[in-house]
């Protein structure tokens, strides 16, 4: 279907009436209409500037022949909705974003979308609903924030995370905690380091979904204005070769995008976004093959919360078009592929430079010489987990300590700042999964608290829930199965013994298979938290972490 069934013959008079109360005219009605998936708002620092982005986008439209036709798309701020109740309505906003768009395209039968997002869940929710709707689409975010500066160094949203922990513990004073909070986060666009936002928005580049500096542009640069304007022009030529996005967003595709966060060290939430926008096009990506591509990919960038660096500093080092080349350099990656641009991969990184060997680290001179991300799995999590594997202390890659069990994220903390975390602990969060919180809140105040004590380097922390990007340190999130449906994690004791090896890719608890079996059958589960509303929904037809936590429909 295209915008024919809304604009042309006698059967669409009555269409064409409200266009005309629309303001539109004939002239307009005549061009291709393009739907402009405007993810503006005023309570997202990273959505703020999106009606700038938007106007851009209109500008590059109209330029290219097109109608631009803007509707919107809702987005959480995760750091807003961090810590309280809020943060259930986090990750579940993904298929509500995914499903209003496929709702607004195919309602008013656009010929094309231009998608503008910019933080954690609205990136992947525009692009599983960019495969789910199959016409042309591009992307375009809204850009990343500028780091902040305390004491002559840059800071991220996880410097003011951690700042509150050191704050509780006694290490920095009110004053230098104000300091940070006033610093931290200088100006609009999605937090500064290689968080989620940043992550998708950067692997939405090597997918093929956004154009080049899609990922690494600043927000207040003019450069993102412009990236935009080009954007909406690039969309009419996508629409008029009939290049659509199952055919960018292939299995090859996929495997340049997890080649790619391997080297990157992104967030830990792509191992939930990735294969969740694979099934929208098709292709189930089993997140096992992660540890394989780790295996021959090297980690060449440390960005925040992993080092110094923040996403500025990787614009200027030459952006994802550097990193590309360098790991194309091993022959890791299908550059034969199509992308947005219209060229092919190959084509589209040829020019790229890296201009800092000290962002971008030579694939000669790696971080590490495996990825910055981990699939573990044991009897503690024997349909998988993840960890962040390049923002973990060497000293943890192999830790064992007796297991600290709390049932949900709220207890912990009391513990954590309650100074009942010692060195050597494995505090274990649990009944937070897709279905347990419902929702799968991310984990961030718990581990900044524990580094902000100074037990980054000592605790590890484990959980069926995730973690924001912005978290370091041994945190192993999406334990599959969830406690709530009586996976492993729903058994393990205070002072389990718990064994994690990162290196070798497992995680287990010192329980005998008699004792398991003793516990299992003890075990009873949990009336629901929630049983009204979207969230009570979302937990009835939600998967578990290792699948995605994509929503299926019971079969009739």
């Amino acid at each position: 279907m295209n915008s024919d069934a809304v604009t042309k013959g006698v059967k669409s008079a009555t269409h064409r009436a409200l266009f005309n109360a629309l303001g539109y005219t004939k002239e307009e009605m005549e061009r291709p209409l393009v739907g402009i998936v405007s993810s503006y708002n005023e309570i997202v620092p990273g959505h703020m500037n999106i009606d700038k982005i938007v106007e851009a986008v209109k500008t590059g439209v109209s330029m290219a022949g097109g109608t631009p036709v803007v509707f919107p798309a809702i987005a959480v701020c995760d750091g807003i909705a961090m810590g309280h109740q809020g943060m259930k309505y986090s990750l579940v906003t993904r298929d509500l974003i995914a499903d209003s768009t496929e709702a607004m395209a195919m309602a008013h039968a656009f010929d094309a979308l231009v998608m503008v997002p910019n933080c954690d869940k609205n990136v992947p929710g525009l692009l599983m609903a960019a495969a789910r709707l199959n016409i042309p689409t591009i992307f375009v975010s809204g850009g990343p924030m500028l780091a902040g500066r305390v004491d002559g160094c840059k800071t991220s949203f996880s410097s003011i995370s951690e700042a509150v922990g050191a704050f509780n513990g006694g290490k920095i004073t009110k004053e230098k905690l104000d300091e940070y909070e006033e610093k931290t986060c200088p100006t609009c666009g999605s937090c500064s380091g290689m968080y989620t936002a940043n992550s998708m928005n950067c692997l939405t580049e090597v997918l093929g979904m956004g154009l080049p500096g899609n990922g690494t542009i600043p927000a207040v640069y003019s450069a993102r204005i412009r990236l935009a304007k080009h954007a909406g022009m690039q969309v009419m030529e996508l629409l008029r070769q009939n290049i659509r996005p199952r055919d960018i967003m292939t299995a090859d595709a996929f495997q340049n995008a997890l080649t790619m966060d391997m080297a990157l060290g992104c967030s830990t939430n792509s191992m939930l976004h990735l294969p969740a926008i694979a099934h929208e096009a098709g292709i189930e990506l089993n997140v096992d093959m992660a540890n394989a591509i780790s295996e021959k990919t090297p980690n060449l960038c440390h960005l925040a919360p992993a080092g110094r660096h923040y996403v500025e500093d990787l614009n200027e080092a030459g952006g994802i078009p550097a990193v590309m080349k360098e790991i194309d350099k091993l022959g890791l990656l299908k550059t034969d592929l199509i992308t947005c641009t219209g060229k092919t991969v190959a084509e589209s990184i040829a020019d790229a430079v890296n201009r800092d060997p000290e962002v971008i680290h030579p694939v000669e001179n790696p971080y590490s010489k495996t990825g910055g991300i981990a699939v573990l799995r044991g009897n503690l999590a024997p349909d998988s987990c993840v960890v962040k594997r390049s923002a973990v202390a060497p000293e943890m890659l192999t830790h064992s300590g007796p297991a600290r069990v709390f049932d949900c994220e709220e207890d912990a903390m009391t513990a954590i700042n309650g100074g009942k975390i010692h060195e050597g602990d494995v505090v274990v969060i649990r009944y937070e999964g897709p279905k347990g919180g419902p929702g799968m809140r991310e984990m961030l105040n718990p581990t900044s608290a524990i580094v902000g004590r100074g037990l980054g380097s000592t605790v590890a922390l484990i959980t069926d829930g995730r973690f924001s990007g912005a978290t370091r340190g041994a945190a192993i999130g999406h334990v599959s199965p969830e406690a709530a449906v009586g996976g492993n994690i729903a058994l393990v004791e205070e002072g389990d013994i718990i064994d994690i090896d990162i290196n070798a890719n497992t995680v287990s608890f010192r329980v005998s298979e008699e004792e398991l079996a003793k516990r299992r059958a003890a075990w009873k589960p949990r009336q629901p938290r929630i049983t009204t509303g979207y969230l009570a929904r979302y937990a009835a037809l939600v998967t578990s972490g290792n699948r995605g936590a994509i929503l299926e429909v019971p079969k009739i």
